[in-house]
């Protein structure tokens, strides 16, 4: 294979299944066992390490998809994936928040937005798609990312973190009720969109 057919983006697309993106998307899967096991160990080290698998799937979700941009390594297996990882991996990971207490009472409703959320939007995105119609990711969204992905950490270290800084659950929950805040809106735009398009199509 020659050097161009390594850098051009339809050499990219047909033999990347194994690239580093798709990689580091299987790795992200993958890491919610142990993320779920680590988190259910009756010591700190296990909230400790069950947070450092976290921030360390985020920073890999981050890297997939810069470097799947960089190479011209952008996949189709890969655009299917990423988003089905980052799914799960937070859906694990406020599931198993709530079932251990760290989230209850009325911070359930902020965790049950944000999933829903989640559920809403792959929907629509994948209505909008038979439309060929692609909406693309916002700031706003992405500052949601970033929030509701540092809420997540510091809600896993919980208990562990506050015999640190007393502060931990309480500084984590205020962020998941913004993340919340932001996905209603950010929501509401990709719904916002999918009427536009389906009264379009309509008339």
């Amino acid at each position: 294979m020659t050097q161009q057919d390594l850098s051009s983006p339809r050499g990219a697309q047909n033999g990347n299944f194994g690239s580093l993106p798709n990689l580091l998307t299987y790795g992200r899967i993958l890491a919610i066992p142990a993320l779920v096991a680590c988190f259910f160990v009756e010591a700190d080290w296990g909230r400790w390490l069950a947070m450092w698998i976290f921030i360390a799937a985020g920073v890999s979700d981050f890297l997939d998809g810069y470097l799947a941009r960089a190479w011209q390594q952008q996949s189709a297996i890969g655009r299917m994936l990423d988003p089905i990882a980052d799914k799960l991996i937070v859906a694990a990971s406020l599931m198993m928040l709530a079932a251990d207490g760290t989230i209850a009472g009325w911070s359930l409703w902020a965790g049950i937005i944000i999933l829903c959320r989640e559920i809403l939007v792959s929907g629509l995105r994948e209505f909008l798609a038979t439309l060929s119609v692609s909406v693309p990711v916002t700031k706003l969204a992405k500052w949601k990312t970033l929030v509701q992905m540092v809420a997540i950490g510091f809600l896993l270290a919980g208990n562990a973190g506050d015999k640190i800084w007393p502060y931990t659950t309480l500084f984590g929950l205020s962020l998941l009720w913004i993340a919340a805040l932001l996905t209603l809106y950010t929501g509401y735009d990709y719904l916002k969109a999918t009427l536009h398009h389906v009264t379009a199509e309509e008339e």
